[in-house]
């Protein structure tokens, strides 16, 4: 089993900046290729970023690039969202993903956080 726990989330202003942290735990040998999703009031859950084992290969939602970079540390098994120039409609809770998902194709793997609450206010 691998465990999933975000972090960072929090109120800030349009065109402030937050970084999200998920720390994962367990058997996370087999975590691979990470992800954050995240979902919207009324809304469906959707893809944000995603990143590949090395971190040599990352994705991004067209609606996210530009402004969000995802990366990670493999010696602390931590997944990082920094997220700049942040709009309302990047408001949602915010969630980290592994275990066997296929970024380049929006598709999440098995392994899910409980989420990280961001709110942008305009």
């Amino acid at each position: 089993q691998v465990q999933l726990v975000e972090s960072g989330g929090g109120l800030v202003q349009a065109g402030g900046s937050l970084r999200l942290s998920c720390a994962a735990s367990g058997r996370t040998g087999s975590t691979y290729a990470m992800g954050w999703f995240r979902q919207a009031p009324g809304k469906e859950r959707e893809f944000v970023a995603g990143i590949s084992w090395s971190g040599g290969s990352t994705y991004y939602a067209d609606s996210v690039k530009g402004r969000f970079t995802i990366s990670r540390d493999n010696a602390k098994n931590t997944m990082y969202l920094q997220m700049n120039s942040l709009k309302p409609e990047d408001t949602a809770v915010y969630y980290c993903n592994a275990g066997g998902g296929t970024y380049y194709r929006s598709t999440p793997g098995t392994y899910w956080g409980q989420g990280t609450q961001v709110t942008v206010s305009s």
